[in-house]
């Protein structure tokens, strides 16, 4: 395997410094970006939405590769911090891209399962090819910000001969993820239970979720099977795609709380019911082969989050 140079935005959050510890330790020169300042080796503090600092930064170094992940995350928060969202999802990519057509290096793009929406179906990734695009598709703004994401890289390919893979993350999660209001039901559900603070639960929603090691270890695979212009979902076994209340009683098994702190709903508005997703494209081109089952990821994401979070518990 030939040691590569690459450049991981959005490299100190929770995807993104599990996705550069796997990169190095396939003995690839990463340097990861965030906004932040931070004493990390082989670290650059750069706002995405600033264009003069991310030329400065890819103007250092001669990048292979750059997987771009900085983006600002969840339907409510683009709601409550559009602002954010746009300038950083939708400007933020836009001049990564136009880095791109100068310096020519090769692009992951992140984007999200979330370009789905309420797509009634087993969510393939030609699904936004072959269907008209509907108002009730991308049903909030972080879906919409996403796809647009996209749009921009195939515009790119066209007229300047970019060469960029797009993923399609699913329900990732893991050790490395701190709570916030506006993640992802596992850590929300955890914190909350480690904490013993009620929560409620969405009946008549069905998921599935992917260990962050499982999804990294897939999405460093495609620095030596680069197919330009190919796009790949990744997410767990077909099997594991559960009710949400299934998770939820698994996160409390773990955990070692009763039943009691949660209170059941029906399903949420403006929710998709149902996300059944398709990934053998990934098991074909990147060997995605996940390993650790919800129950095992769940334990696991219980002792790093009691770690981090033992002051409070």
């Amino acid at each position: 395997m030939e040691t590569q140079r690459i450049l991981v935005t959005g490299g100190a959050g929770f995807i993104g410094t599990n996705l550069v510890n796997e990169l190095r330790n396939r003995g690839h020169e990463v340097i990861a970006l965030d906004q932040g300042n931070s004493e990390r080796e082989e670290y650059v503090r750069a706002d995405v939405r600033n264009y003069r600092q991310l030329e400065e930064v890819l103007g250092n170094w001669d990048f292979d590769f750059v997987y771009h992940l900085a983006a600002e995350y969840g339907r409510w928060n683009g709601e409550d911090y559009y602002e954010n969202l746009w300038a950083t999802n939708a400007i933020g990519t836009k001049h990564m891209i136009r880095l791109q057509e100068r310096q020519k290096f090769r692009m992951v793009f992140f984007s999200s399962a979330e370009v789905y929406g309420d797509y009634e179906g087993v969510m393939t990734e030609d699904v936004m090819e072959k269907n008209q695009i509907r108002d009730t598709y991308q049903m909030n703004d972080y879906a919409i910000t996403k796809w647009a994401g996209e749009l921009m890289c195939m515009n790119s390919a066209k007229m300047f001969g970019t060469e960029t893979v797009r993923v399609r993350p699913v329900n990732c999660y893991g050790p490395g993820e701190h709570y916030t209001p506006y993640r992802g039901f596992i850590p929300k559900f955890i914190y909350l239970a480690l904490l013993n603070r009620p929560y409620t639960v969405y009946k008549g929603h069905k998921r599935i979720i992917d260990y962050v090691e499982d999804s990294c270890r897939t999405w460093a695979n495609i620095v030596d099977n680069f197919i330009p212009g190919e796009v790949y979902n990744v997410a767990g076994k077909p099997e594991w795609e559960s009710a949400i209340e299934v998770y939820s009683a698994l996160v409390l098994k773990a955990v070692g709380r009763a039943d009691r702190l949660v209170t059941y709903e029906d399903a949420e508005p403006f929710t998709t019911n149902i996300k059944t997703i398709d990934c053998s494209k990934a098991v074909t081109d990147l060997g995605h082969d996940p390993k650790v089952t919800p129950e095992e990821g769940i334990k696991r994401t219980v002792e790093w989050m009691k770690s981090i979070y033992t002051e409070q518990i």
